[in-house]
């Protein structure tokens, strides 16, 4: 019989196994990454494109064709496309990201051949259609204007647009840019990126060999897109460092957004700088929660994270606290990173934090999805799986005297821009 007033035996995790995806390539050069695991005949395929063309003066292109490609091809209203994914039980969306943007179809496999030819009408002929353009416009400024009455939308808009300038890691978007934004604009982004020079495919879930033929045979053609393009290569103004506040003076709330850009997942401390980030503010048990929200009541939460881009990366602190506590909140971050500097980190601390940060690499491969993002993630970067090789034994081996040498290198609050929207 169990016997439960004894406490389950903790150990450390030790050997975690990545699915590599099988590499093949469709008759036009596409590449494909197949994850080809799961008994469930479900199957999710992405085609990611590299965002090109980068206009500062329309910010809106990428996000805009990002948005409406699948509201309407030479084929196929709106009304249509979703009518008949529907139909299929699939389910068909699109993310915009910093570097890529994407179009993920989720289906079972016996309705692959129905749904994919549905899929190659929105990268291959979608047409913009002035009308959805319109709504578009319409749903993005009432959105925008309702975010722009909450303070941690601005912290986050001003933050960005302080490390990274107008370009498209921190352009600035305003009502004006939703006004000026053409249907020919859209069509002279999509031609230029939605086309096959331009498109990586990654396959998750069941996906067998009789699977990559009907892709090939849909995809692995020519395309109507062909439009010149240019890969966009970032270069940053200098970041303005100090308090950039912005008042409100009925603000019952500030909010708070602080740091820096930084290293990205290719050098060689970002694995280290993940284990100081989280004994900062990367878990619900870090220092910035033990202090701010346990101990002083500032705040529900408070946290930080690193960030990895194609270009940069970035480290940020985050929060909301009462507006009458905001420059105590202040002092008490400024505080917790000066005694990472200075102390050593308590070996049990430091413990606790390798068991969560492991366990939750271990716990983020739970199925075949889960394995085609950790791939994607070192994929885009450049990288191999030995990434994740070296990331865990670091986790495993890095002592507080190295953590105290990333601190010093990494979090020099003297060159963080720091944005409170509220008052101070």
């Amino acid at each position: 019989m169990l016997n439960r007033t004894l406490v389950p035996e903790s150990k450390q995790v030790n050997d975690i196994k990545f699915i590599a995806p099988q590499e093949q390539e469709l008759d036009n050069g596409i590449k494909v990454y197949t994850i080809n695991a799961g008994k469930q005949d479900l199957v999710r395929i992405e085609f990611i494109f590299e965002n090109v063309n980068w206009q500062a003066s329309k910010p809106l292109q990428a996000i805009g064709v990002n948005h409406l490609v699948n509201n309407g091809t030479a084929q196929l209203s709106a009304r249509d496309i979703a009518d008949k994914v529907d139909y299929y039980g699939a389910f068909l969306q699109t993310e915009y990201g910093a570097d890529q943007s994407c179009i993920k179809l989720y289906t079972l496999n016996k309705h692959l051949k129905s749904v994919l030819p549905i899929l190659k009408s929105i990268v291959d002929e979608s047409i913009f259609p002035e009308q959805e353009l319109a709504i578009f416009i319409q749903n993005q400024k009432q959105s925008l204007q309702v975010s722009l009455q909450k303070n941690d939308f601005l912290a986050r808009k001003h933050f960005a647009h302080s490390i990274f300038g107008q370009s498209s890691y921190g352009a600035s978007i305003d009502l004006a840019d939703y006004d000026a934004l053409q249907r020919q604009d859209l069509l002279d982004y999509y031609n230029a990126t939605y086309k096959p020079e331009n498109c990586s495919i990654f396959v998750a879930g069941k996906f067998e060999q009789k699977e990559f033929e009907l892709l090939n045979t849909i995809f692995g053609g020519g395309w109507n897109n062909d439009k010149a393009s240019v890969q966009n290569h970032i270069v940053f103004p200098v970041a303005p460092k100090g308090e950039i506040l912005i008042e409100r003076p009925d603000a019952i709330q500030s909010a708070i957004r602080m740091g820096s850009r930084s290293i990205n997942r290719t050098h060689p401390d970002f694995a280290g700088f993940q284990v100081l980030n989280c004994l900062l503010g990367g878990y619900f048990g870090s220092r910035l929660m033990a202090n701010i929200r346990e101990d002083k009541g500032y705040t529900y939460g408070i946290g930080s994270a690193v960030v990895s881009m194609k270009d940069a990366g970035y480290f940020f602190i985050a929060t909301e606290v009462g507006a009458e506590v905001c420059s105590s909140a202040l002092e008490e971050i400024e505080k917790e990173i000066s005694l990472l500097k200075t102390e050593l980190v308590p070996d049990l601390e430091l413990d606790l934090v390798r068991n969560y940060m492991l366990g939750s690499m271990l716990g983020s491969l739970e199925n075949a999805f889960s394995h085609a993002d950790k791939f994607k993630n070192i994929h885009f970067s450049g990288l191999g799986y030995d990434y994740y090789d070296n990331y865990i034994h670091t986790v495993k081996t890095i002592d507080a005297a190295q953590i105290q040498l990333l601190a010093n290198k990494y979090l020099n609050t003297e060159e963080f821009s720091k944005v409170i929207v509220g008052k101070k």
